[in-house]
């Protein structure tokens, strides 16, 4: 059974086990009087009684002392987590935590629901379950999941959004800052004296952020909605006078349809509208009771680390959400070790009651948390049906394999990276790690900002053949420095990534590759990344934000954004070669912040539109800061394409050239084999590799096959 080069010590799990047993045998015995044990941490103390056995003769195990490396198998079914399962120092040894073969093992945070009864609500077929322990106040639960699906609660307006009409002291036009506010007048219709109208959530979204708020009260009157929490930002939608579009969540009066669910708290009561075919016999419905499932918790600072651990083939699934700072297990610094500070810089606003998390949702904990962890393995494992991000990687964690898991159905993103900043020790640095061929998908669900893969202050991580998908804001982001300021984050290599659907058009300024601050040594290539949609400004496919510099982007394909493709804000001596860039709806490339150094380096490009100007919003006469040559254009919809510069008319391709730009580019159809079907093979006679551009395999783009992985 085992596939070890050597013999480890095994430990079996199973839901019908007991941790009073030896745990040696994968099934019980016939006088049922030993089999597998029942938890990780009932194999937790088994192991650490070997391990302490040479050094402590009075320890009593059948087993012996603990000689080498330890696999733990977990039989097939259902395991019960009342708490999340902690890990230390103390309790490591090399432990692998693998699914028995050909069985999957649950590590599960819900509690399933039954006992329902058939009513009428709002003129459809519910059922009525009645839990004491909610009626109490022991338990309080935000999400619900049926047959292994994330169901939704009752909201307004139930499809789009309702825009705020006026909002009390705020000056307009307006941009990001400012905040503080808790009211805005609702348009006539929108609002109303909800039942239990202190379980009403206000969800508005501007600029790149969401943010969430309860009601604390409604005047019908003058339409005045009073949050309980203050707003990050002003209450606009993006630049300008527009306001802020938004949301009512879990809003009984609209409970209607077939999938939604409303929890009615001071009642005790769980009402369910039952999809078509579902029946209470067939049907099985889950509450989360715990938002987080597995913390690995070390002290990096104290160089006391946990090792050696490695996760296969383990799925974990249903846990809840609160606001960063809502719950003890929220209220912990992701940044900080054991309460100390490390000296990583995040955005801790929703640490009070703002509304807000930051952005990318950076300050959202994960499902898995991992802190001072080192040499550790998540492997071919399931995170779903969860609340926060999937996977956190904090402080001190190094060398870190995420390799082959699937992340779906997530409240927040998929895997966040983060450690400490250049002052910090150098104990609690991250980096170092590999994410490689996991499918990350539809994320977002209640924190809408986050992302797919979020490194900030990291380096040396690889980042490589996931697809990601079905997100409401960035695929991949990196780094987090406004500006030119010192950065932890450098030498990242983000590769044959499949990015696509993200956005959706509900938030903006967002990349399927974001980039920000220095990062020498970083590299951004191969990926494919299309179909970004911004709601306001900013669907962008490659994305070099606020300082970005020294990074290099190669090889990419990227189509098929509401944006531009390509968009640098500010940061200087980045280079763009070799990609194919293909029909942004506003330009294909655009700079908005021309600084006196070079900022930017466009070579052996293909450049695609179809209307759109090639570059727009920088000062074209200015070659000494942006340098673009050896690039092939083409535009599919007129003779000639157009370039722009700020506030001038557009030039045509001789005018650019007589600037000072692309001496040595041309203007040709670059020959792909089926562009409207987004094959972008060259023909062997393209004018692109007559120039010297290198054709981009897409082959191996995304996850790959398990033996080929390295």
């Amino acid at each position: 059974m085992d596939s070890y080069p050597f013999h480890p010590v095994t430990f079996y799990l199973a839901p019908t086990g007991k941790d009073a047993w030896s745990g040696r045998l994968p099934e019980a015995n016939a006088e049922g009087t030993d089999g597998p044990l029942a938890t990780i941490p009932g194999a937790l103390a088994k192991i650490q009684a070997m391990r302490d056995r040479p050094r402590n003769p009075e320890v009593v195990d059948v087993v012996g002392a603990l000689h080498g490396p330890v696999v733990v198998y977990l039989r097939g079914g259902r395991y019960p987590i009342a708490k999340p399962i902690t890990i230390t120092p103390a309790d490591c040894a090399p432990i692998t935590f693998a699914a028995y073969p050909g069985e999957k093992p649950v590590l599960d945070g819900g509690v399933r629901i039954t006992d329902w009864e058939v009513t009428e609500v709002n003129g459809a077929t519910a059922w009525v379950a009645d839990l004491p322990t909610v009626r109490s106040g022991e338990w309080n639960f935000r999400q619900l999941f049926v047959n292994g699906e994330r169901r939704v609660r009752p909201r307004l307006p139930k499809q789009g959004l309702y825009r705020m009409e006026s909002v009390p002291g705020m000056p307009l036009p307006a941009g990001w800052g400012g905040g503080g506010y808790t009211k805005f007048v609702a348009a006539e219709g929108d609002a109303q004296e909800f039942r239990n109208l202190g379980e009403v959530e206000v969800v508005y979204l501007h600029f790149w952020i969401e943010e969430r708020s309860n009601i604390a009260d409604y005047d019908p009157a003058s339409r005045l909605v009073t949050m309980t929490r203050k707003s990050r930002t002003n209450l606009v939608g993006s630049f300008g006078s527009q306001l802020a579009d938004y949301y009512f969540d879990n809003v009984f009066e609209v409970l209607d349809t077939p999938g939604e669910w409303y929890l009615d708290r001071e009642a005790g009561k769980l009402y369910y509208l039952p999809m078509p075919g579902e029946t209470p016999e067939n049907t099985e419905v889950y509450a989360p009771r715990v938002v987080q499932l597995l913390r690995l918790v070390g002290e990096p600072n104290e160089e006391k680390l946990v090792e050696y651990l490695g996760f296969r083939g383990i799925t974990f699934q249903h846990t809840d959400w609160r606001h960063p700072g809502e719950t003890p297990e929220a209220s912990l610094d992701p940044l900080s070790v054991d309460g100390k500070a490390s000296g990583a810089s995040i955005s801790n606003f929703n640490r009070g009651d703002y509304a807000a998390s930051g952005q990318a949702a950076s300050d959202v904990p994960g499902v898995i948390s991992l802190t001072g962890a080192r040499d550790c393995v998540f492997e071919d494992c399931e995170i779903r049906n969860v609340g926060w991000y999937g996977m956190f990687l904090s402080c001190g964690c190094r060398g870190i394999r995420v390799v082959g898991n699937r992340f779906y159905d997530l409240g927040g993103g998929g895997i966040k990276v983060n450690g400490a900043t250049p002052v910090a020790p150098k104990t609690s640095l991250t980096g170092w790690n590999r994410i490689t061929d996991n499918e990350i998908r539809a994320g977002g669900k209640v924190f809408h900002s986050a992302v797919g893969v979020l490194v900030m202050n990291s380096a040396g991580n690889v980042v490589a053949h996931n697809h990601i998908h079905d997100l409401y804001y960035s695929g991949i982001s990196v780094g987090w420095v406004w500006g030119y300021k010192d950065s932890s984050t450098y030498a990242n290599l983000i590769e044959k990534n499949h990015i696509h659907h993200i956005g959706q058009g509900l938030l903006s300024d967002m990349g399927g590759v974001y980039l920000l601050g220095i990062q020498p040594g970083t590299i951004v290539r191969g990926n494919l990344i299309h179909d970004v949609e911004k709601a306001h400004y900013g669907g962008w496919a490659l994305y070099t934000d606020e300082g970005s510099s020294h990074i290099v982007l190669e090889n990419n394909i990227c189509y098929g954004t509401n944006g531009d493709v390509f968009h640098q804000h500010y940061g200087r001596e980045n280079v763009v070669r070799n990609n194919i860039l293909v029909c942004g709806d506003e330009a294909t490339v655009a700079y908005t912040r021309v600084e006196p150094h070079v900022g930017v380096t466009f070579y052996r490009n293909i450049l695609v539109s179809a209307g759109a100007p090639m570059f727009r919003q920088f000062c074209s006469d200015d070659t000494r800061r942006i340098v673009a040559d050896c690039n092939l254009y083409w535009d599919i919809t007129r003779p000639a394409p157009l370039f722009c510069r700020k506030g001038e008319e557009e030039l045509d391709f001789a005018a650019w050239q007589a600037v000072g730009h692309d001496a040595n580019s041309k203007v040709a159809d670059p020959g792909f084999k089926d562009l409207k079907a987004h094959d972008f093979t060259l023909a062997a006679d393209s004018p692109a590799l007559a120039m010297g551009f290198r054709p981009i395999d897409l082959s191996d783009v995304g996850i790959r096959p398990a033996g080929s992985r390295d």
